[in-house]
């Protein structure tokens, strides 16, 4: 659009100085002509501030491949975070808010048997540390007292916005990104429908085809959960404002009011439709831009290429660490895997005992696998940026979801034919090969 607007712009310009110069004489007019071809360079570039309080590597995939189109499309992104970018791009300015918050990696069995509202409580009391540790970081600190104009500022919908301020400080239009599905506390904010009888909570694993008594339940449990964020999350945050931002601040849920777009990693074709507000965009797949190739320094390119039978993936994602698993889970991997004709490629730290079919590491580049040709199998926790990864190469899965909406991407998928649920209880040698081989050998 802004291609054909400046041709035409351009367009007028020339012509007024085709007339221009009709009108005067060769020798006196020149200096009008330069003087006025001084605005040809017509800019549109926005300076944007994006601020993000969650120390998780992860959900930086969505945030870097977003900001480094705005900088690629001429504007100014000036980045506060945990995880810059490992090579910089120009128009793109990383600046850390302290690396001491950044979040570690847990064990499946801290996370196992928690209810929604404790994984909650988890979630928000982690946030809430970063942001206190960020508004003591000197770079944080000077921001609050810049002059900069900015023209728009970005934070990130999940727990508490300890950074929504900042569009008040430089009166900025909002935007926020999520990179799950809506979670239950992001449609009010710019009151985008969310009918609970057919549209799933984030926590249950309701599909959007409910019997009355789902219905029941998914409507009573999404008003309590709002209802929670709101008294919990809300209260704590506004706490946060009065000390740091200064009373004369509008109120955290008045500037949740003032959103101007929401960004939100669904798409209606593998997640459940749902009607949509033109400032509620789903961007679904919007991280997945790989050229395919693996990394020339490893021998993964070998080790697929040559798996003959092909291969089983198996990964937890960059928080969950396969290997907190108990030791009986443990081995029901190891013995399930010795028994499959396929290689199994496993990202994990050290485990020991091993059949010659398993390679371990602790970083693979996990969309470059999944691409290639002999990959067969996912085994994934059903985090939302890997399955979607998946259905992009067209790669089935064994989901073993954990907390969170992992429960619901998989039960989504087993819905549509693109994934087998593996309940971590019932996880045994028996259960993960069959589990395996109807992946690997049911023609659908």
């Amino acid at each position: 659009m802004y291609y054909y607007e400046t041709i035409g712009l351009v367009s007028q310009f020339i012509s007024q100085l085709l007339i221009l110069r009709s009108k005067c004489s060769q020798m006196k007019c020149w200096h009008i002509l330069v003087i006025c071809a001084l605005p040809i360079c017509i800019s549109e570039a926005a300076r944007i501030l994006a601020l993000f309080n969650y120390a998780g590597r992860s959900q930086y995939v969505i945030f870097h491949t977003y900001l480094k189109a705005l900088a690629a499309r001429g504007h100014q992104v000036d980045v506060y975070g945990y995880h810059p970018l490992e090579k910089p791009v120009p128009n793109y300015t990383d600046i850390s808010i302290g690396g001491s918050a950044v979040l570690k990696d847990v064990s499946i069995e801290q996370l196992r048997g928690q209810g929604p509202f404790q994984v909650m409580r988890y979630f928000l009391d982690n946030m809430l540390q970063t942001c206190r540790v960020a508004f003591k970081n000197e770079n944080i600190l000077n921001l609050m007292k810049s002059n900069i104009t900015y023209h728009a500022v970005i934070t990130l919908i999940m727990g508490p916005d300890c950074f929504i301020g900042f569009s008040h400080r430089f009166k900025a239009p909002l935007i926020s990104i999520t990179t799950s599905t809506a979670l239950p506390w992001v449609t009010y904010r710019n009151r985008n429908p969310d009918n609970p009888a057919y549209i799933p909570n984030y926590f249950l694993y309701f599909s959007n085809q409910m019997n009355l008594w789902e219905r029941l339940i998914n409507a009573v449990f999404d008003c309590a959960v709002k209802v929670w964020y709101d008294r919990n999350v809300n209260t704590a945050t506004e706490e946060f404002f009065k000390h740091h931002y200064g009373k004369d601040y509008p109120s955290v849920r008045e500037l949740q009011q003032r959103i101007s777009l929401i960004l939100v990693n669904s798409h209606f074709s593998v997640n459940t439709p749902r009607p949509t507000l033109p400032t509620f965009l789903e961007i679904g797949g919007l991280h997945i831009k790989s050229n395919g190739k693996l990394p020339e320094a490893s021998d993964l390119q070998t080790y697929l290429d040559e798996a003959k039978e092909g291969v089983v993936y198996f990964s937890l994602g960059s928080m969950i660490r396969s290997e907190t698993f108990t030791e009986t889970k443990l081995r029901a991997f190891i013995d399930a895997f010795s028994q499959l004709p396929q290689r199994v490629l496993w990202k994990t730290g050290n485990i020991s005992g091993l059949s010659d079919n398993v390679k371990t590491a602790t970083w693979l580049p996990q969309l470059e696998i999944l691409k290639h040709p002999n990959v067969r199998v996912f085994i994934t926790h059903g985090g939302l940026l890997g399955t979607q990864e998946a259905i992009y190469a067209g790669v089935p899965m064994v989901g073993i979801p954990v907390i969170l909406d992992q429960p619901l991407n998989i039960m989504n998928y087993v819905s549509k034919g693109v994934a087998v649920h593996l309940d971590y209880d019932s996880i045994t040698t028996e259960n993960v090969l069959k589990a395996l081989n109807k992946v690997l050998h049911e023609p659908r």
